[in-house]
């Protein structure tokens, strides 16, 4: 008895003029491939970066590939994720089966991804009650995405911090360096800073410059093994109904 073939699972990522981007998102996608290898992992940028989104998917009809799961590589459901993916699958070739996974957090693991990178910078987990963290994001101007950032600090400092404050590197307030600010008034013995980003690239960079006054400044997230995990738990997710009428047929 054969095993249904998988869908293909397409990362979708935004794409950068830094090189460091799409070397940190193929750094990921391999990062998947060793954790699934029997799964058939493909990369497309929506802008700067090749092979494009559209490319990808006209060289899997090409080759009679029929259903794919397409997951965005971002952290929030923000203006990408709800316009520009869309309409660039709303124009794929008509044959194709398309399932658009949701966005990567909120997850616990991401949580502990970004205490990872805090480890990894020179913390320890008995420094967490002494620490305030500010917990760095790109920024949007979609409220529903500023307000999921603000809850994510809300959950993470119950896990132990002193403190946890959002900040932006575009769009939305506070920066950075106000945040790191904050946590110095409030007390705290130290500062880190905790990119909540994938890749290196301007925003980061930003990010990185607002960390001045900190005590660490953890790297961004990356190819981190729960990053990898989130994405097959996206992945699946989105293929379950499928799976399941399969079963059930």
């Amino acid at each position: 008895m054969s095993t249904p073939l998988r869908p293909v699972l397409l990362v979708v990522a935004h794409g950068s003029r830094d090189p460091r981007h799409a070397a940190t998102v193929h750094a990921l996608v391999r990062r998947v491939r060793t954790l699934r290898p029997d799964l058939r992992v493909e990369t497309g940028f929506l802008d700067f970066n090749v092979p494009s989104v559209p490319g990808v998917l006209e060289s899997l009809e090409t080759e009679g590939v029929r259903d794919v799961v397409v997951l965005p590589l971002l952290l929030t459901r923000a203006f990408h994720a709800k316009a520009d993916i869309p309409a660039v699958l709303a124009a794929a070739p008509p044959r194709l089966r398309i399932r658009q996974a949701e966005v990567l957090g909120p997850s616990p693991l991401l949580l502990s991804a970004l205490e990872r990178r805090l480890y990894e910078a020179g913390l320890t987990p008995a420094d967490k009650s002494s620490t305030g963290v500010v917990l760095a994001s790109a920024g949007s101007s979609d409220p529903e995405a500023i307000a999921v950032i603000a809850e994510i600090a809300r959950e993470w400092r119950l896990t132990g911090w002193c403190a946890v404050r959002p900040a932006f590197a575009s769009a939305s307030l506070p920066r950075t360096e106000d945040a790191v600010r904050q946590l110095r008034a409030l007390g705290c013995a130290r500062v880190a800073v905790a990119p909540y980003v994938l890749a290196p690239g301007f925003l980061p960079d930003r990010i990185a410059r607002g960390a001045a006054g900190a005590d660490v400044l953890a790297d961004v997230l990356g190819p981190a093994p729960e990053v990898a995990r989130v994405l097959l738990e996206r992945y699946d997710a989105a293929r379950a109904p499928s799976a399941r009428a399969a079963g059930a047929a």
